[in-house]
């Protein structure tokens, strides 16, 4: 089993069990348990999760409320809001999805992932509420989220939509601040190749009289016009109601009003290790929440934000989950230059649009490592093959999984090479679980 989907646990008694103690069960029992629970992985629809959100009485949550989706740019925006928000004083709860490792690190609370306790306390909650309303593992977990958060109160919960936007679980709060970071073709297994359709999808999660902010100068049509369909109290659009610009040292950013002229600016920003896009989108974020951060504070949690997998580096590895078109082409864009060669390490999933990825990232790269994922999803590695020889990549081997797959590397490989993982969350999460030998 993969460490998206937790650990099924062979030969236990789960909280279906006769005489199981559901107050009593372990995380790894409870998540065993939840894979298990509903007929298919992915449900889209409010109905059942309000039902049972009714019954707990958490159809709101007592905090403010920032609601993220977009096909990419969505981790990072939520990072750097989460560090500018904390650098400013106020406490967070951030509920993302998938993890690399650790369930826990779904439902974070002031940038640490919530003990087991927590999320065992409130699955036991949702599991006697529910009665015979069946949900899904995502269902689940999310419905878990809005119940630390409501027993924590933190100052603002920042929620990052798992796949789509309007019919998302995510999508039963109803946040103060909407944003949409970014539109391209991915999960067209479940939200369509129409890539209007997809807009519309993820600007479902705008509200009437609240702010919509959409984090991305091409953007496509259907996202502006689903907001002003909503009633949304303003639309705020990166590079028409705020904007940035290099700097020197740094960049800058300003506010704009109807007119063009700058009503607010921050200037010599410092450089984030995220995409400046997103920083940009999270200082309008700010505004509109209407909190004061002053502006050290402000220059600190830009400076600091970090997310594990997402140009992450250790050592001489990059690491980065990018799996369709737009992040393959951001990421191309700055590989760094090495001495020796860039070897790619690479497994994808089979909904993906891999080709595409494919066509865009091999020129970059000297050599090759396939890894054969685990899983429904995971794609035959001979795909690839294919794929890769019939764009003339003849430096390439394939592996039974990630850990053989880093084994090759290791043999064979210098230490002034850089090997960049990528093309699924599985890939990074595989080799961030043998982290310790990658000074090896």
């Amino acid at each position: 089993m993969n460490t998206q989907s937790g650990t099924s646990v062979s030969g236990k008694q789960t909280p279906g069990s006769q005489g199981f103690a559901a107050d009593k069960a372990s995380l790894s029992e409870w998540l065993g348990y939840l894979e298990a629970l509903h007929p298919t992985e992915i449900d889209l629809g409010l109905d059942r999760l309000r039902q049972v959100a009714e019954r707990l009485d958490i159809t709101s949550l007592p905090c403010k409320v920032v609601t993220v989706a977009g096909t990419n740019g969505k981790g990072s925006t939520v990072a750097l809001l989460e560090s500018v928000l904390r650098a400013g004083g106020y406490r967070t709860g951030c509920y993302t999805s998938p993890h690399f490792l650790h369930y826990n690190e779904r439902i974070a609370l002031d940038g640490e992932p919530v003990a087991d306790e927590l999320i065992c306390k409130a699955f036991a909650q949702i599991e006697q509420a529910r009665g015979d309303i069946s949900l899904t593992y995502f269902e689940f977990g999310t419905l878990a989220a809005f119940l630390v958060f409501a027993e924590q109160k933190p100052d603002v919960a920042i929620l990052e939509v798992g796949l789509g936007g309007r019919l998302d679980a995510v999508n039963l709060i109803d946040p103060d601040v909407s944003v949409v970071t970014t539109i391209a073709l991915d999960h067209e297994s479940w939200l369509g190749s129409d890539i209007e359709q997809i807009g519309r999808e993820k600007a479902g999660i705008f509200r009437s009289g609240k702010p919509a902010i959409i984090g991305s100068q091409q953007i496509v049509s259907s996202v502006r016009e689903t907001a002003e369909a909503l009633g949304c109290c303003s639309i705020d659009q990166l590079g028409y109601q705020y904007r940035w610009s290099e700097a020197d040292q740094g960049w800058n950013w300003q506010q704009l009003n109807a007119e063009g002229e700058v009503t607010l600016q921050y200037l010599q920003l410092p450089n984030v290790n995220l995409p400046t896009d997103n920083a940009a989108t999270v200082l309008q974020v700010i505004q509109h929440l209407g909190l004061d951060i002053a502006g050290d504070a402000l220059y600190q949690g830009l400076a600091t934000a970090q997310l594990t997998g997402r140009m992450q580096r250790l050592g001489r590895f990059m690491l980065d989950v990018a799996h369709n078109p737009h992040a393959a082409e951001y990421v191309a864009k700055r590989l760094p230059q090495v001495e020796g060669k860039r070897v790619a390490l690479l497994g994808m999933l089979d909904d993906k649009d891999i080709e595409s990825v494919l066509d865009i990232m091999a020129p970059h790269f000297d050599a090759w490592y396939l890894a054969q994922l685990d899983g429904p999803r995971a794609t035959d590695v001979k795909r690839i093959e294919s794929h890769l020889s019939a764009l003339g990549c003849d430096n390439m081997r394939s592996f039974e999984n990630v850990s053989s797959a880093l084994d090759g590397i290791l043999e064979e490989t210098c230490d002034q090479d850089l090997v960049f993982v990528f093309g699924s969350f599985f890939t990074v999460a595989g080799v961030l679980a043998e982290k310790e030998r990658l000074s090896a």
